[in-house]
């Protein structure tokens, strides 16, 4: 009855996404890689949202809080600002100048150079690091949910191998084939039944600690548990407090305004007000994220206490726990939809980083639209299968898996945001000043992390990588605008409206910023 449910509720979704997606015309580039700039802003809301939210934040997250509290809704709250920064700044730079992908601003501001040098850090993090972590943690969720390898009778190894090719494959039907559009649509189903999933979670967890009342359980949770409901960390916790007005904020605005696989959904708007309007009901969301990603993980540590040993276990034992087992199967299958969305939200970007600023601008600047969507889905099959092969060998991941991924990406995320910062904010820094920031934040970044953090100075003594984070990114900062002193470029940088889209900005946009914005500082405020 359970994979009777998972499978219906999984085929409804695939055939509102292909009825809803059939008349996009994905021969072109704007088609295939933007949806035809067709994208409302509740679609934008909900692809974000989801493309987002994926088994290594749900189970990672609520593994961090069953440890730390609620201290780790920093990766949630904090995000609701770095998208009305998003919505309020850069979104309007990026549809003025009609570009398909961040790379490509990045050739408007510098050079092609920059813009390949850019790309080629995106995919290989995607690759290396992203596809791989969501096939790997969402198949290990819906191998132990299913149980499948009693239900095959396999080993656990060869479980986790079906699974990760098996949601390795329906991603990408729908990544390659279906374009943006049909993974915006079905993200958008998803997110909701993800939502209504989702709350379930900590409803059934504090009707079972409240003895069926939700407010008895609210109570007995918080006061058994005060040392879980502190907001700010310290110097020993995953989030000190310092690092929330360093690196964190570097790290959000990276992820919600420059990174590919989550801008390209606002980019796809069909005008300014709809991608804004997508952003800001997704930042509102966002702050509810907690309920859904923190909470269940203190439920997990008031039910289950010091019987849990890997903190990554909290969640799954609690869905089991108290989840009926009648809408087990429904809730696998959002989870699974959560997934999907991860994996081909990232893919498909890639998809569309290869084929534009990699493919046609080197090695066939004539190719056709059409052209450039084939070799691009060529591309992306590839990546998909190395993916998949790659996938089921992270099985030895250290514990912490969310803050893991978030520390590896730093390796690219900060020197990216560095070079667009600058881009945006100046005038004159010439391309040189990209290529050796971009350089050097790479280098510095792993040397930091890789060699001197566990082989020199050791963990123990070593700044956290948030603070790490920020301290190069300010460095670079200085080079960059140090050579704009000495070499400045000979004329200053203008962007150009492309009139792709109409860009008359959300006439709401400020007033709702502030309150999104006053509403994550009252949350704060009201846990210090």
């Amino acid at each position: 009855m359970q994979f009777i449910t998972f499978l219906g509720f999984t085929l409804l979704v695939a055939l509102i996404s292909y009825i809803k997606s059939r008349k996009t015309d994905e021969n072109t580039s704007d088609g295939y890689f933007l949806g035809g700039r067709s994208l409302t802003g509740v679609v934008i809301a909900g692809s974000l949202l989801l493309t987002n939210l994926s088994t290594e934040q749900i189970v990672g997250l609520n593994g961090s809080a069953f440890k730390e509290g609620i201290l780790v809704m920093a990766w949630e709250t904090l995000a609701a600002i770095a998208m009305v920064i998003t919505a309020v700044f850069l979104l309007p730079r990026y549809l003025k100048g009609g570009i398909t992908t961040v790379p490509q601003f990045l050739e408007l501001r510098y050079d092609k150079v920059t813009k390949t040098i850019t790309s080629a850090l995106f995919l290989s993090g995607y690759v290396i690091v992203l596809l791989p972590i969501v096939l790997y943690s969402g198949a290990l969720a819906l191998s132990s949910m299913f149980n499948i390898p009693e239900l095959l009778g396999v080993s656990k190894t060869t479980a986790l191998w079906i699974t990760v090719w098996g949601i390795g494959i329906v991603g990408s039907i729908y990544a390659i084939f279906g374009g943006l559009k049909a993974v915006a649509v079905s993200d958008t189903i998803n997110a909701v039944g993800l939502l209504i999933g989702g709350l379930l979670i900590p409803f059934f967890g504090l009707l079972a600690i409240g003895n069926g009342s939700l407010g008895e359980g609210i109570t007995t949770l918080m006061q058994s548990n005060p040392e879980k409901f502190k907001s700010l960390g310290g110097s020993d916790s995953s989030i000190p407090l310092g690092t929330i007005f360093t690196g964190m904020m570097l790290v959000q605005l990276f992820y919600w305004g420059t990174n590919q696989a989550i801008i390209q959904r606002a980019l796809g708007a069909k005008n300014l007000k709809e991608g804004q309007k997508g952003l800001l009901l997704a930042s509102f969301i966002k702050i509810l994220g907690p309920l859904i990603v923190v909470l269940p993980g203190i439920i997990a540590y008031h039910m289950f206490g010091d019987t849990i040993t890997n903190a990554d276990e909290a969640y799954p034992m609690l869905v089991t726990k108290v989840l009926p087992t009648a809408l087990v199967g429904f809730f696998a299958a959002v989870l699974f939809g959560a997934i999907l969305s991860s994996f081909n939200s990232a893919l498909n970007s890639s998809v569309t980083l290869f084929g534009i600023d990699i493919y046609k601008s080197h090695f066939n600047r004539d190719a056709s639209e059409k052209k450039v969507v084939k070799v691009g889905k060529i591309f992306g099959v590839f990546l998909a299968l190395l993916s998949m092969f790659i996938a089921p060998l992270i099985a030895n991941a250290p514990n912490g898996l969310f803050g893991y991924l978030q520390e590896v990406n730093g390796c690219y995320s900060i020197p990216i945001l560095t070079i667009i910062v600058v881009g945006y904010l100046t005038k004159y820094v010439p391309a040189i000043a990209a290529k050796v920031a971009i350089i050097s934040g790479v280098v510095l970044y792993s040397i930091s992390q890789f060699i001197l953090k566990p082989f020199v100075v050791g963990p123990d003594n070593y700044p956290h990588f948030l603070h790490v984070m920020a301290i190069l990114f300010v460095l670079n900062v200085l080079i960059m605008l140090v050579i704009g002193k000495l070499y400045p470029r000979k004329e200053a940088f203008k962007l150009q409206y492309t009139k792709q889209v109409d860009i008359t900005t959300y006439k709401h946009l400020n007033v709702v910023g502030i309150i999104i914005c006053l509403i994550v500082l009252g949350i704060y405020i009201y846990f210090a």
